[in-house]
């Protein structure tokens, strides 16, 4: 009876664990690039504040490589996501003011024109892609993990190795 019991706490434990790597959004949305553009207006709502540091974060990823005055498309929203797909999430949540608080220091380190990002960076219907950013972070760290022999995986990671161990576990199940 135990081992039926541990069959199906693995079980759910895996299928919380699939839920939880598609639960992420792989793109940042218009509407958090909007929050950078400066329309004049703005809501009477209050918002949570950011549970990332926004202050803390490092710039000179998009300061780097988004210089005017041409501030070329590619460039600059290709650093735009490498920098903001780590928290795309939190960015996508408009009930916090992470994306305000983000575009403001964006606008402050790289004194960029209002709504530079909203206006340049145009990709599908559900917002800018992370996925290729990710794909390169994931890279990143797993030469870093390597490098440092750290055993911790990034988000990016443990979603392909929960997809490409969710079958396996169903045969062992099943059989």
């Amino acid at each position: 009876m135990a081992f039926n019991q541990r069959y199906c706490f693995y079980f759910a434990l895996l299928f919380l664990f699939i839920a939880f790597a598609y639960s992420h959004s792989p793109f940042l949305s218009y509407e958090a690039l909007k929050a950078g553009k400066f329309t004049g207006r703005s809501l009477l709502q209050a918002k949570k504040s950011c549970p990332v540091d926004m202050e803390g974060q490092n710039y000179t990823i998009l300061t780097s490589k988004c210089k005017g005055p041409q501030y070329p498309p590619a460039l600059c929203c290709e650093a735009l996501l490498e920098f903001c797909c780590g928290f795309v999430d939190e960015l996508n949540d408009m009930t916090n003011n992470c994306a305000e608080t983000m575009f403001s220091y964006i606008n402050l380190y790289g004194q960029y024109p209002p709504g530079l990002f909203a206006n340049q960076c145009k990709e599908g219907e559900q917002g800018l892609s992370c996925d290729k950013a990710l794909k390169d972070q994931a890279e990143k760290a797993e030469i870093k993990a390597s490098s440092s022999a750290s055993s911790l995986l990034t988000r990016p990671e443990l979603h392909s190795l929960a997809l490409a161990l969710a079958p396996t576990f169903m045969l062992y199940l099943l059989l």
